[in-house]
């Protein structure tokens, strides 16, 4: 039996390879809102549009990108909002050169893009692009804490155009935008599900899919849709982290050609995210299609995949949605293909745009339903190994909507397209299907050890809704259905095999009191916040979920049951499992039980602790038949020169009988 061990915490940066280099620190306040004042010369007559804050490697960094009208040397200043007076931003604003080059004939001007870094947790920022005597209007973010559970944002198509109403469709999409970050305010990331506008390089329906200021307060992780991925447009206005913009990442094969592509991933607070250009899915124009993109995805999760605690991937082609586009083709095969391959990788959660419908699929692993049993809507799954839950979003502006089609008789796992047993009006793989022609958007919650997904209604009937304004039926009414209240809910549970998690937040070392809370939730056992002890040692305890042993054999031979720690890990933070000690006890005799010896702490007694195999109990031959139930307290004593972090370990349990 396998006991795993993990921890979390408030704090520090984790230095990770995704970060890169860092340089010098930024210490800055708070603020929400944008439009502080600049100060402009003669000097420099460029002017700049279409400033959009993205977001970087890690929490610690954001990456601006915009577009200027002259080809001039700029960049980046940056300062805490707190030490802006009067809209001037201090004599220490730190500044970030900016690189880029010119615009597509159809854009005009040059596109900028620079990175910040050195970001400091909980901490308001203001920022503005350009040059000395010549700068834009500051906008303001703020960064929230780098360790913990936090809130995303996800948006399925605003297809800024699609109408045939460009400002209609905005007026959806800045709604959204004000109803969801409105509703959630701590929210750390907004994420597209792609095709961000109608017609890839129609710059006027890029400034309006740009308008809403939220854009430029919430960093934006891009995805690439098949109504962007036609010209350059999407990569001028969206610089992304970490990218491979080789030729397998482009549909044409041609990164210098027309066309936008790239796989990209980063880590925000133990969640790694791994987007890539579902519009590559063919080899036929020169691009590696979908083999190229599971070898990016496997070569990123067998890399990156243990610094993080949850896997999420986004795209814009559905493959498990409910209207017209489930039976494309190409989704069809990437049914298979993507389905078996993100299973064996592990993959938590999957985000998809493209079908403009709201579903939620059952957990689907290697292309059939994990769990036949699983109910249509439940509120808690549990997806086991290789289980994977697929959402597609649907429309965030309202311009257009794609009703729910039906099922075939064309199979009910892999590529079929045949109805839900269960559901029969629903394909057989989606747990939850939803379009009333009402403008929506997801939550989701990640938290210690589950994520909680959640549909939201970001508008009614009523404008702006541009699709229904234009003619189409509309089933939502305001009193029944209001804006705020949930088409769908969900508890997705990880899967913990047959141990359970031990988990520990460490703080900054210094003075103050720290709690601790002990959950043994799904298998997550808690050891709360470290507690600083007279300045030199940090110590957290906490009780294993108790080992139950039963032994009915005649021969009554001995048992014994062991366990040994693996180190703490926080990204390349590490404690000692040496430094986890036990007091094993026998919480319900039976079966001849006895309790192991305590084992201290390296910290008392500079041993290995649990790092080596120590008994927790056993019973000797000839022992009665029956049951028993082992339990440990634990002891985790550690120097405070630790980081701050979030620390998990595996604890390995063994049981022998001759």
């Amino acid at each position: 039996m396998r006991l795993s061990t993990s921890a979390r915490a408030t704090g520090l940066a984790r230095r990770r390879a995704a970060a890169g280099a860092t340089a010098a620190l930024l210490g800055l306040g708070l603020a929400l809102g944008s439009g502080l004042g600049t100060a402009a010369s003669a000097a420099d007559a460029s002017t700049y549009n279409g400033i959009i804050l993205g977001v970087g490697a890690n929490e610690t960094q954001r990456i601006v990108t915009w577009y200027s009208s002259a080809d001039t040397a700029q960049k980046v200043q940056v300062a805490r909002t707190a030490a802006i007076v009067n809209g001037e931003f201090p004599a220490d604003a730190v500044t970030f050169d900016a690189v880029g080059g010119a615009n597509i004939a159809t854009s005009g001007g040059f596109n900028r893009h620079a990175t910040i870094t050195n970001l400091k947790e909980n901490t308001g920022y203001s920022y503005r692009v350009g040059s000395e005597g010549n700068w834009s209007p500051a906008y303001a973010f703020k960064t929230q804490d780098f360790e913990g559970d936090y809130d995303f944002l996800f948006f399925g198509d605003p297809q800024i155009g699609s109408s045939g109403d460009t400002l209609k469709d905005q007026a959806g999409w800045e709604e959204t935008l004000k109803v969801a970050t409105g509703a959630n305010p701590n929210a750390e990331l907004l994420v597209s599900g792609g095709d961000h506008v109608e017609s890839a390089n129609n710059e006027s329906m890029w400034t309006s899919f740009l308008a809403p200021d939220q854009l430029r307060q919430y960093p934006i992780v891009a995805t690439i849709g098949n109504h962007d991925v036609g010209g350059k447009a999407y990569e001028q206005h969206h610089f992304t982290p970490n990218t491979d913009r080789t030729a397998p990442y482009y549909d044409n094969g041609n990164p210098a050609g027309s066309k936008s592509g790239g796989d990209y991933w980063f880590i925000h607070k133990d969640t790694l995210f791994i987007d890539i250009n579902s519009n590559s899915y063919s080899t036929a124009q020169g691009g590696g299609g979908d083999e190229a993109h599971i070898a990016y995805v496997t070569d990123v999760i067998n890399k990156h995949g243990a610094e993080a605690k949850w896997k999420v991937l986004v795209y814009h082609h559905a493959i498990y949605s409910p209207a017209s586009h489930a039976k494309d083709g190409d989704n069809k095969i990437r049914r298979v293909d993507f389905s078996n391959a993100f299973s064996k990788l592990g993959v938590d959660l999957v985000l998809q745009g493209h079908d403009h419908s709201y579903s939620r699929s059952y957990a689907i692993k290697n292309g059939a339903k994990a769990n036949p049993d699983e109910k249509p809507g439940a509120a808690d799954v549990y997806p086991g190994p290789g289980g994977v839950i697929y959402v597609t979003a649907n429309s965030a502006s309202g311009s257009k909507y794609y009703d729910i089609t039906k099922p075939d008789s064309s199979g009910t796992s892999g590529a079929g397209n045949g109805a839900d047993p269960l559901n029969p009006n629903s394909y057989w793989y989606n747990s939850v299907q939803n379009q009333e022609h009402v403008r929506t958007y997801v939550k989701v919650q990640v938290k210690a050890d589950k994520l909680v997904v959640e549909n939201v209604r970001s508008g009614t009937c009523a404008a702006p809704n541009a699709a229904v304004e234009k003619g189409l039926s509309c089933t939502n009414t305001a009193d029944g259905q209001p804006i705020g209240s949930l088409v769908d809910n969900v508890t997705v549970h990880p899967y913990h095999g047959d141990g359970q998690d031990i988990q520990v937040n460490v703080p900054s070392a210094g003075p103050g009191e720290f709690g601790w809370t002990i959950d043994g939730y799904n298998g997550l056992v808690d050891l709360g916040t470290a507690q600083e002890h007279n300045g030199q040692y940090f110590e957290a305890t906490g009780k294993i979920n108790p080992i139950l042993v039963s032994d009915s054999r005649r021969t009554l031979a001995p048992w014994s049951i062991s366990a040994n720690v693996s180190d703490f890990k926080d990204g390349d933070k590490t404690i000692a499992g040496s430094y986890l000690g036990w007091t094993p006890q026998v919480v319900q005799a039976g079966a001849g039980a006895k309790a192991g010896s305590p084992v201290l702490s390296a910290y008392d007694d500079q041993g290995q602790g649990l790092a080596v195999s120590r008994g927790l109990g056993a019973a000797d031959q000839g022992h009665p038949k029956g049951t028993a139930k082992l339990g440990a307290d634990l002891d985790l004593k550690f120097p405070n020169e630790i980081e701050k972090g979030s620390y998990r370990a595996t604890l390995t349990i063994t049981a022998l009988s001759s």
